[in-house]
């Protein structure tokens, strides 16, 4: 019971605190890049990154980002260098999916921290603030509804796993994880997105629809590779942050890893439209 209401306590603290900042979008980007540090410091500790670079290179391409959309909204070369930074983003996170299917370890090398925490860490909050934005206008609705969506696949398929669950999704990462609690999340994001469409009318039923569906799979593979990187560690939780829930990135996991799917789906609705 007390670990219990350890957990309610911090979960509660931790989504007023969040749905209160994105009201506003200076607040929002100061979560942001708070959450983003602790995020950063934990993934340092599980790959066993001791360096300081990548603290310089989050805060240089966040505040490049943020600012840009704060004062230079639309500007080319901002532009340009997004899709450039988005590209490599979506690769980096689509080699991290590779990796989950082989037995061999995530990389570890020097060079490859420094990818992971630019392309994979850093660029999720990012693309979070990207989305906030929405291509020059802030729209707390749609980081809001991505946020209850990633909540409800998370709620529902711990539940129907727990309940029903039999056939194992990664049995060698993340044992508790079944195909029918994915499938579940799926299924009941997908209802989900219907009555965010309703408190979140800039975007279409249909568009929420397939943002569910991409929040359901690459949120839970953002919480494979997660797992994946704390089983290298030989580590339960990246932090301590929160009590009863672990760490910072343990709850911002699968945000950070869809964001950049998600962008990419917002991008290319904006140019079709």
């Amino acid at each position: 019971m007390k670990e219990l209401t350890k957990r309610t306590l911090s979960g509660t603290l931790f989504v007023i605190l969040l749905i209160t900042c994105i009201q506003h979008k200076y607040a929002c980007i100061a979560l942001f890049y708070v959450f983003g540090l602790v995020c950063l410091t934990e993934f340092n500790k599980l790959i066993k990154q001791k360096s300081s670079a990548s603290y310089l290179i989050f805060t240089s391409v966040f505040l490049l980002f943020a600012i840009s959309e704060l004062l230079l909204n639309n500007a080319e070369i901002i532009n340009q260098v997004s899709q450039i930074f988005h590209v490599l983003s979506v690769f980096v996170n689509l080699f991290l999916i590779r990796d989950l299917f082989s037995s061999k370890e995530l990389p570890n090398l020097i060079s490859n921290q420094f990818i992971n925490t630019t392309f994979y860490i850093s660029s999720g909050f990012v693309f979070l603030i990207l989305i906030a934005f929405n291509f020059g206008n802030y729209n707390p609705q749609i980081i809001l509804g991505i946020f209850l969506l990633i909540w409800t696949n998370d709620s529902f398929a711990y539940l129907i796993g727990k309940n029903f669950g039999k056939q194992k999704l990664f049995a060698s990462i993340s044992p508790k994880k079944t195909v029918e609690g994915f499938l579940g999340g799926v299924f009941f994001s997908a209802i989900g997105s219907y009555f965010i469409a309703l408190i979140a009318p800039s975007l279409s039923f249909t568009n929420w629809l397939i943002i569910s569906v991409l929040v359901s799979v690459f949120g839970t593979l953002g919480d494979l590779v997660e797992s994946k990187y704390k089983r290298q560690a030989s580590v339960k939780d990246s932090g301590k942050i929160m009590p009863g829930h672990g760490g910072m990135l343990d709850r911002l996991d699968s945000a950070i890893f869809a964001a950049p799917f998600i962008y990419l789906f917002l991008r290319i609705l904006n140019y079709v439209s």
